[in-house]
């Protein structure tokens, strides 16, 4: 085990624990150098069964013991709780929030400090395939970043963007999960019409997406090129493909990011 600083989390819940098993399995922080605060007992002991991390109701506990304090709370509780987590004078906290649509301008004027990166993650990070951005003050360390960075990396992607971003990054990876079952739910019920079992249905759908993505990302090819290597002329998939651009689907899932962005600008602002 790599000895590393200690993390927090404020709130223990399904984002918190996903992120304390990814940092744990990698081997960067251990299971005793993170803890977790969360005034629902339920959440704290889940936190502490699937992390073997120790729990507090205290959330001043975690950030007197976190070098990283990670705040994994709803985005409409955290301005109730910045005063009462704010860092003492000089004691070099670094703070990560995951609280969609809640500035860097905002976290600033509640922690009183600027030490903080802002993070956009998605749900698959629970099982360690996520895709996340982040964004951080011009007055974190370029030694601080890279340790989140490598953080994030546990269950995912991760890249850094300036915060202008951050909502396409909300309407594209954010909330793109979303559109991706119900693409595969989709293709489900295309199948079961076609006269599949909806089980088997299901089962070819989800594997059938997996595989393309993974082939997108191993082979390093253009997605256009790796589509023209399946629709041969006059065949089955290039009907499929007409019917497709027939009905707009290229332009619905752009219509669909552009209104996922635009909503989570909104979001800021309230």
């Amino acid at each position: 085990m790599i000895h590393s600083p200690r993390v927090g989390f404020i709130g223990a819940g399904n984002m918190a624990r996903a992120l304390a098993v990814g940092f744990s399995k990698s081997g960067m922080v251990a299971p005793t150098s993170m803890m977790a605060s969360d005034p629902v007992p339920a959440s704290r002991d889940q936190f502490t069964t699937e992390t073997g991390s120790p729990t507090t109701v205290a959330n001043e506990e975690v950030v007197a013991e976190s070098k990283y304090v990670f705040l994994c709370t709803k985005p409409q509780i955290l301005p109730a709780i910045m005063p009462s987590i704010r860092p003492a004078d000089d004691s070099g906290q670094v703070y990560v929030s995951i609280a969609a649509g809640v500035s860097l301008a905002t976290l600033e004027q509640g922690l009183g400090t600027r030490q903080i990166i802002r993070v956009m993650p998605n749900t698959p990070c629970l099982v360690q395939q996520g895709a996340s951005a982040y964004a951080p003050t011009d007055e974190v360390t370029e030694e601080d970043c890279g340790f989140v960075e490598r953080l994030l990396a546990c269950v995912g992607l991760s890249i850094r963007v300036p915060e202008n971003q951050l909502d396409a990054v909300t309407g594209l990876s954010g909330s793109g999960p979303a559109y991706i079952f119900q693409i595969i739910e989709g293709l489900s019920d295309g199948g079961v019409q076609a006269g599949l079992p909806r089980d088997a249905a299901t089962q070819l759908a989800a594997h059938t997406m997996l595989g393309a993505v993974q082939l997108f990302l191993q082979s390093g090819k253009h997605p256009g090129e790796l589509k023209d290597m399946v629709a041969s002329p006059g065949g089955t998939t290039i009907a499929g493909i007409a019917e497709l651009e027939r009905h707009g689907l290229r332009s619905a899932l752009i219509d669909a990011v552009v209104a996922a962005t635009e909503r989570s600008k909104e979001l800021g602002k309230q």
